[in-house]
């Protein structure tokens, strides 16, 4: 049986796995599905339409599964989805779906979202991901994997943050970050995330190839940055990490302000 304590309030409808442990005042809602291996310690509040993998860990006055702070939701049976192996610090919050967007926000494996972070309504993170403390993410963000956000970050609903991209401490993001990049201030790119893509087992053959992209994109140009954009169209046997650079800013240039997500909105 879980092993739940004598002061949690935990819904009889709640499906819990066999050893999931849940600490004193922790408050489960009755449409709660919680798998094998997962640790609340206290003050934990999970409620909605939650589902929650494998060996994830809540500390104290996390909240999840809350309805999403949008003037637009109606009540209706939107929903969170986690994956396996997240470490989920105090305070965190994470709020459910929208009837008008995609109606589930989603975190996927192995991600560590530090101290009083907040992941607003039909946000979609992927996995390895590190969210620093008091980083905020709007409605409607999408995040790829092994994305790196520093304390303090803010981001701007419709977002989509490429895969291992760097965000800086306090950097306020209103455009989509191209992926493998440093950002800091406002959506400036300063860099390679050079460091990120090694740690994720990138070989030196596609942080070279990326390394002099990145420079002939951001970096000291002589032609305009579309001229440039295009001569990569161009080129022969594009380096796969090169091309996916490449085809993520086209993206985002098809869309409005900046992101690609505004130019769906009316779909």
């Amino acid at each position: 049986m879980p092993k739940i304590h004598s002061l949690a309030c935990v819904n009889p409808n709640a499906q819990l796995a066999s050893d999931v442990e849940i600490g004193p005042f922790c408050v489960i809602g009755p449409h709660v599905s919680i798998d094998s291996g997962c640790k609340l310690y206290n003050n934990v509040t999970i409620l909605g339409h939650t589902t929650i993998g494998k060996n994830n860990v809540f500390y104290p006055n996390a909240v999840i599964g809350t309805p999403p702070q949008d003037l637009k939701y109606r009540g209706g049976p939107t929903r969170v989805q986690i994956g396996d192996n997240n470490q989920i610090r105090e305070a965190v919050t994470i709020q459910c779906g929208t009837e008008t967007g995609s109606g589930v926000t989603i975190v996927g494996s192995n991600n560590l979202l530090m101290v009083n972070c907040h992941i607003g309504h039909d946000a979609h993170f992927g996995d390895k991901c590190i969210i620093g403390n008091n980083v905020m993410i709007a409605g409607h963000v999408r995040c790829h994997d092994g994305v790196a956000m520093m304390g303090g970050v803010g981001i701007h609903h419709f977002v989509t943050v490429g895969e291992y991209a760097y965000i800086a401490g306090y950097a306020r993001i209103h455009h989509d970050v191209p992926p493998y990049v440093k950002v800091d201030g406002a959506d400036r790119v300063r860099a390679l995330n050079a460091l990120g893509l090694k740690r994720h087992g990138f070989s030196d053959e596609d942080i070279e190839q990326l390394e002099r992209a990145t420079r002939r994109l951001f970096f000291g140009r002589e032609k305009p940055f579309s001229t440039v954009l295009a001569e990569f169209d161009t080129m022969n046997g594009l380096n796969p990490c090169v091309k996916r650079l490449i085809d993520f800013i086209h993206q985002r240039n098809q869309g409005k302000h900046g992101r690609y997500q505004e130019a769906l909105r009316s779909r």
